[in-house]
């Protein structure tokens, strides 16, 4: 019981007798096995230690396969550019817009510890998994701070800008070999980067708004000092590098003056002026310096050119910084704002139509207020506070680059004319995209009826055509924790095809259509895990963007590469250069108007009522006590804090038996599930909807693409769920084990702790909880497995079993010393009650898995060490006390520091867990 392999071998031993009793619990046995060899000295905290070291191994190399899998090309030529394009016109054509925006956001996914991100970068752009780097990897974490987030935004953002150059490079040469006559005149655009990592606000109050323009004159800066180092590279003595070095070295010194302490009058003003006072070192606009490198490219040899035309590509796309960047506040911020601009006395309901009439006229109305940093430092609201700061960013900062607004929970077209307001109002209308975010339940339902009232407005097609876009925001996080993953996937889909009629009812053929779906890497988020192809597809399917095509409306996807997860695609130039090649080969912005028609959605039917189906399963969770309790058991503790966004609201100690699903953020939620061992969000749902009309359901999922693509995602998630291990966490609360565990004289050196963790737990329901929502589980699963008996699988994975029988043996390792700590914690010693917290709440605290809390509370009450004489340097000697000072170090190293070391243990248990999965959360 001391290597892996043996409780692998145990484990698939302990499967063999479910076939006995089918109520036999195989991964909560092996844990009790463990815990007993544990408690009985047969094995130590060591040798747990060493077998998680192996499996957490285990997962990196797995999370470097799958990434370097994802990344593999299916296509013979490292990069098909243009294909059936017969002439220069339709090439330039297509390369002339992004194929895909890439935003790089900093959701709380920064789950490995630097070290082992780069190993296994390293490891994914290698061609063989290399074990022994990944295993040497430290996994020493540090908080996660906003600055870290943006460093590893800016560091990403750079390596797929110089991805991005290689395939510019590619295309320029191309048109160069087959026009040499017109090549010049290609102008290659083929993605956009951009990054909220400082900018969004929505949910957080910890960014102030001297860190954001930090943030863009630090981005400034890095990127000016990179143009500066490619045309050097090209020309050492280019006249242009006048005007580039002095500009890169204005931007970093006012980006130090602005990172720096503004808490008094006289420093903001130094600041503010030392930036907003004329200096021709503070370059707003690239035009010029775009002109002339053009204009030198045009008698300079054909390499030489290639390299000066990839440059000014570059400096299309991104501007003076590291990509664009993205505001986003929360509709309820707006709604605030926008009732403090309202004449005295008046009053508005913004779900109302004369909301849009009052809003309509004050659009109408506004004119353009000047304003300075003073104006920006004093500003008590978030939403207007944004506003000025982006007029402050595009007025001294960056007078070319447009900036997106996203607006959170917004579900009222007023709310998007409410911001229409403030950008019209602050001079920003023809510089700001406004794009509302559809994610929640609501949202979904109601957005189509949202689209056609704001797009019927004369006010935002106006202001759209103004822009050349009309904008968007889908989301995967919410939208997947509150009506599930398939269901809110086939919502969004259906919106997008709502926002095509919608432009093209109300005259909007001629503007472009920017949607940006806001997915995560994992499952649980919206990245379909099981090819870039689905990756791509599944948040923008095929059947949307050919509404978009047939309307005539161009179509510009965007989709976010979230935090330490998505980062991970171009954490090495090899990687960058891969993920941009493979999206490049898949054209996520075009659409094949001659592709089959899929039966999908032609036959509503049965796809409606089975999507109907689902999403109604999925809300009979959400809504159940039973699985709210069973998210909620361990509260945020098995998991590794990721992100610099605070992930759940504070609640005292009691709160957590009745704690909402509301106040754990998204991320959290599906990292939860990943750890209870069931995706529930994505799996729940699909048996239980086709078990009326299975035979039917199962012919359409087989002869549909967009059907198989959804048993991809379905078989994935079902790869890494054991429904065995969602009942097993109910067993660590269920007072009868425990009373039953030294029942026979076996242990009797845990008789006591057994006993009070009996007593204790006599009331505690979790058990319950857990057995409950592992029934409904399998029920949901049984007819699931009824379905997919029906349909081909089509690519059968032999390792399945070897992947569940590892995340079992995790899962168990862990369950044992979850035990551990428990059965340390009730046998503490009594201790006096003090600031209102007694023995019960540290009991509490550690079956919840509050654990650092726990800890300091046993440490407040059993120093180590007790203040002494010794302390006082007094005079006059005394000879009591005569038995020494020494304090509880028999406690600390008995109980305390057991239970540290196996949370420490656990946490790194969930990040091996979490690496099976792909991603966390």
């Amino acid at each position: 019981m001391k290597t892996v392999a043996a409780l692998e071998a145990r484990l698939g031993e302990l499967h063999q007798r479910t076939r006995e009793t089918p109520l036999f619990n195989p991964v909560f046995q092996l844990s009790l096995d463990l815990s007993r060899a544990l408690e009985g000295g047969e094995i130590d905290l060591d040798d747990i230690a060493a077998m998680v070291a192996e499996l957490e191994c285990d997962g990196l190399m797995a999370r470097a396969h799958k990434l370097r899998t994802l990344l593999a090309s299916q296509a013979e030529t490292p990069l098909a550019l243009s294909g059936e394009d017969d002439d220069f016109e339709a090439f330039a054509a297509r390369w002339a817009h992004p194929q895909l925006h890439a935003v790089f956001t900093a959701h709380p996914t920064f789950l490995l510890a630097p070290a082992q991100a780069a190993a296994v970068a390293a490891a994914a752009s290698a061609p063989a998994d290399d074990g022994e780097a990944l295993c040497a990897a430290p996994a020493e974490r540090q908080p996660v701070t906003l600055q870290h987030e943006h460093r590893e935004a800016v560091a990403a953002m750079g390596r797929a800008q110089d991805a991005r150059d290689a395939v510019v490079a590619r295309l320029l040469e191309e048109a160069q070999s087959r026009w040499p006559a017109e090549w010049q005149a290609l102008r290659p655009l083929p993605f956009r980067f951009a990054s909220w990592v400082g900018y969004d606000m929505d949910g957080r109050t910890d960014i102030s708004w001297h860190t954001s323009i930090a943030f863009r004159l630090s981005e400034k800066a890095e990127r000016l000092a990179r143009y500066t180092a490619s045309l050097a590279a090209i020309d050492a003595g280019h006249p242009q590098l006048e005007t580039l070095r002095p500009a890169a070295a204005f931007a970093a010194e006012r980006a130090a003056d602005f990172a720096g302490d503004l808490s008094t009058g006289e420093a903001l003003a130094a600041a503010a002026n030392r930036l907003t006072t004329h200096s021709r070192d503070n370059l707003l606009s690239l035009a010029e310096v775009i002109a002339a490198l053009e204009a030198d490219a045009q008698t300079a040899p054909p390499a030489r050119a290639v390299r000066l035309l990839t440059l000014v590509a570059a400096m299309r796309a991104d501007g003076l910084g590291m990509g664009w960047i993205h505001f986003r506040v929360n509709a309820k911020q707006l709604h605030n704002a926008v009732r403090r601009r309202l004449p005295e006395g008046e009053v508005i309901d913004l779900a109302s139509k004369g909301a849009l009439a009052t809003l309509r006229r004050m659009v109408d109305e506004a004119r353009p207020l000047r304003t300075n940093f003073a104006a920006l430092a004093t500003e008590s609201s978030t939403a207007i506070r944004q506003f000025i700061a982006m007029a402050q960013i595009i007025r001294h900062i960056d007078a070319d680059a447009p900036i997106r607004m996203l607006v959170a929970e917004c579900e009222q077209p007023a709310t998007v004319l409410a911001a229409l307001y403030f950008a019209k109002l602050f001079g920003l209308d023809d510089k700001v995209d406004v794009s509302p975010l559809f994610e929640t339940e609501t949202a979904l339902e109601h957005g189509g009826r949202f689209l056609d009232a704001l797009l019927a407005e004369p006010a935002y097609r106006d202001y759209a055509r103004k822009r050349g876009r009309v904008a968007i925001q889908t989301g995967f996080s919410d939208a997947g924790r509150f009506v599930g993953q398939i269901p809110a996937s086939l919502a969004i889909e259906r919106l997008q095809g709502r926002l095509a009629e919608a432009m093209a009812a109300n005259g909007l053929s001629d503007v472009a259509a920017l949607v940006f779906n806001t997915h995560g890497e994992s499952m649980g988020r919206g990245a379909h895990p099981a090819s870039l192809q689905d990756r791509l597809e599944w948040p923008l399917s095929p059947w949307a963007r050919r509404r978009f095509a047939r309307a005539g409306i161009r179509l510009e996807p965007e989709v976010s590469f979230q935090g330490g997860d998505g980062y991970l695609f171009f954490a090495t130039p090899e990687l960058a250069l891969a993920t941009l090649t493979r999206i490049a080969e898949a054209r996520p912005a075009e659409a094949d108007l001659a592709a089959p028609a899929d039966p999908f959605y032609h036959r509503t039917d049965i796809s409606l009522d089975f999507y109907r189906a689902i999403k109604d399963h999925q809300g009979e969770h959400l809504a159940s006590r039973t699985y709210a309790r069973a998210v909620t058991a361990f509260g945020l503790g098995l998991l590794n804090p990721t992100g610099s966004r605070v992930a759940r609201r504070q609640s005292d100690i009691n709160a957590d038996r009745e704690m909402s699903l509301r106040q754990i953020r998204a991320i959290p939620h599906n990292a939860i599930l990943q750890q209870l061992g069931y995706p529930v969000n994505v799996i729940a749902g699909v048996g239980s909807a086709a078990d009326a009309n299975r035979e039917e359901i199962a012919a359409l999922l087989t002869e549909s693409a967009r059907g198989r693509q959804i048993m991809r995602l379905l078989k994935a998630a079902n790869a890494v769920a054991s429904i065995k291990t969602v009942a097993a966490f109910g067993e660590l609360f269920n007072s009868a084990y425990w009373a039953s565990r030294t029942y026979r004289g076996t242990e009797d050196h845990l008789a006591g702790a057994c006993g009070s963790l009996a007593e204790y737990l006599v009331g505690d329901d979790r058990t319950g909880v857990f057995r409950r929502l592992a029934s409904r589980l399998r029920i949901d699963a049984l007819k699931l497995h009824r379905l997919t008996d029906l349909i081909p699988d089509d690519a059968h994975d032999p390792a399945r079993e070897h992947l569940r029988r590892r995340i079992g043996v995790l899962q168990s390792l862990r369950l044992t010393l979850l035990q551990h700590m428990f059965l340390k914690v009730v046998a503490v010693p009594a201790f006096s009650r003090a600031n209102d917290i007694s023995r019960g709440d540290v009991i509490e605290m550690v079956l919840t898995l509050r654990v650092d809390e726990a800890l300091a509370q046993l440490r407040r009450a059993f120093p180590v060490r007790v203040r002494g004489p010794r302390d006082f340097p007094l005079d006059e000697p005394s000879d009591y006390p005569d038995g020494g000072e020494e304090g509880y170090g028999a406690i600390e190293r008995d109980f305390i520091t057991p239970i540290a070391r196996a949370h420490e243990l656990s946490l790194r248990i969930s990040t091996a867990i979490a690496n099976e999965f792909g991603a966390h959360g």
